[in-house]
């Protein structure tokens, strides 16, 4: 496992919670914490988890538009309405 953070083992943790939870939250940086010397859990502070939590959001949203825009070039697309009729006959909906 390759965690480019900085680690500590997980009875320092316990011990120094208070100071340890202060510098996540002045540094935003997470916190591996190891049991054994193998990594076991990542600590971080909720404000920096959230930043990374929307950054993955932002990709994700990124990476469908990029397979959006391919499938209108590759013409894998129809008009909505055309659509729309199918899914209404589909359905029984009547319009």
């Amino acid at each position: 496992m390759n965690l480019r953070v900085e680690t500590d083992s997980l009875t320092h943790f316990r011990d120094r919670t208070s100071e340890l939870v202060d510098r996540l939250k002045e540094t935003g940086s997470p916190l591996v914490l190891t049991v054994a010397g193998k990594a076991q859990v990542v600590v971080q502070d909720a404000t920096a988890y959230q930043e990374l939590l929307d950054r993955a959001e932002h990709l994700e949203t990124v990476e469908a538009l990029k397979e959006a825009i391919q499938a209108v070039d590759d013409g894998r697309t129809r008009p909505a309405a055309e659509a729309l009729e199918d899914i209404s006959r589909r359905h029984g909906i009547r319009g």
